[in-house]
């Protein structure tokens, strides 16, 4: 069997973290793109297509692991979208194939099913699916009992098709890119070239799963997806050559690895993982689904909950609560990051100068690559902060920061520089 893993967008909604691919996020000491692959490798693929950018970053990001799976890459030299991609692909592609998402780490789970339902139904295409209650930011499916009509690309309120989305798993036949050369090429042409096959061919069904699964179409996504990562594949182990203090406290399921210092007073409540070289200072709380990668030091008097901080972040005493920071972030003492809202509603953040309701109560900063903070500093909920951006001391966050910015709040009112 064959699969092809789609890896080549720019990951705009995914700002601010989008320097490379956002499939080479590393939770758990690996990026997202291995959990997929080793998802089908286990479901009983035996080849997979990497679809990738001029930059190869994804080729880059996994050459140091060993997949034990035959692995080829192909070339797409502009984002043009995600039939353009599965097009880059076409001669290497057999009669029948599975399209996915770099990202689509449970990938594996669906795999038997989807030939089960091939089988059981004789059609060629079949797509996975569930239920939403949001159907304006996804592709809907328009059924006719279990057979695909077609895909309606974030339909207006009131005229969804049906309240089932399509997961981003395909299961197609090599004619597919004959259709989808008969289709103008924009962005969603590879829903419209489905389309069209449907409706010629009547030969589509729909495996529908019982719940959605986690989706990484935006950056506060991740925060699900590595409470689902956690849940799989994270096992207790404490690094022989990692040196605990006699009173650390360490509860449930604790990942701390090579060379890591956990000094005296700190609580880790799991599930967690510290990394390699991690340092966590003296009376440290780390607790529910947090994540450090190699090289993180926390100094005294943090608590740290439900938050991701990428390699070589540097911290002191403060609160970061549903929080993500990017590569070499440097933080000042008494930093907080607010995550719930007073009024405990929903939190909104903006993208692409839009702002869009998260579905979260519960969501801090999420700061892209070398960013420094000052002493003291405070985010509001949901804010954004860009790469390579200074916030000076004793500054208060309302708002979104795009990249390269230095902001400071000084007592006559907010000031930013670029």
């Amino acid at each position: 069997m064959q699969a092809v893993i789609l890896a080549a967008g720019e990951s705009s909604r995914f700002w601010p973290l989008n320097q490379k691919h956002k499939s080479l996020f590393k939770i758990m000491g690996r990026p997202l793109i291995w959990y997929t692959v080793d998802s089908l490798k286990k479901a009983g693929i035996e080849e997979i297509i990497i679809v990738q950018g001029s930059k190869k970053d994804v080729e880059e990001g996994l050459k140091n692991y060993d997949l034990e799976i035959k692995i080829k890459y192909v070339i797409q030299p502009e984002p043009k979208g995600m039939g353009n991609a599965v097009f880059q692909s076409r001669e290497l592609l057999k009669e029948q194939f599975f399209v996915l998402n770099a990202e689509r780490f449970d990938a594996g789970n669906y795999i038997k099913p989807i030939l089960e339902k091939r089988k059981f139904s004789g059609t060629n295409m079949v797509l996975l699916g569930a239920e939403t209650d949001k159907p304006q930011i996804y592709g809907i499916l328009d059924l006719e009992k279990d057979k695909v009509k077609g895909i309606i690309e974030k339909p207006e309120k009131g005229k969804e098709p049906s309240n089932i989305r399509a997961i981003g798993i395909y299961f197609l036949p090599k004619e597919f890119i004959d259709y989808y050369q008969k289709v103008p090429e924009h962005a969603y042409a590879f829903e419209e070239a489905l389309s069209l096959y449907m409706k010629e061919k009547e030969n589509a069904s729909l495996l529908k799963i019982e719940q959605e699964t986690p989706t990484l179409k935006y950056p506060w996504n991740l925060l699900g997806v590595t409470k689902a990562l956690m849940d799989k594949y994270l096992e207790s182990m404490v690094a022989n050559s990692a040196k605990i203090a006699k009173n650390v406290i360490i509860e449930g399921k604790v990942h701390i690895g090579e060379n890591a210092k956990v000094f005296e007073g700190a609580v880790i409540k799991g599930p967690c993982y510290v990394g390699n070289n991690c340092i966590i200072g003296n009376n440290n709380l780390i607790r529910e689904y947090s994540n450090l990668e190699d090289n993180v030091l926390i100094g005294a008097l943090a608590e740290f909950a439900r938050s991701i901080f990428q390699e070589n972040v540097h911290a002191h005493a403060g609160f970061f609560g549903d929080s993500i920071f990017g590569k070499n972030c440097k933080i000042g003492a008494g930093t907080i990051t607010a995550n719930v809202k007073i009024d405990r509603s929903e939190i909104y953040s903006c993208i692409k100068d839009k702002k869009d309701n998260t579905f979260l109560k519960s969501l801090g900063v999420i700061v892209g690559e070398n960013s420094n903070f000052g002493i003291r500093c405070s985010t509001m909920p949901g804010v954004l902060i860009g790469s390579n951006c200074t916030i000076g001391p004793n500054s208060v966050v309302f708002e979104k920061i795009e990249d390269n910015t230095t902001f400071y709040t000084e007592l006559e009112g907010i000031k930013k520089k670029k």
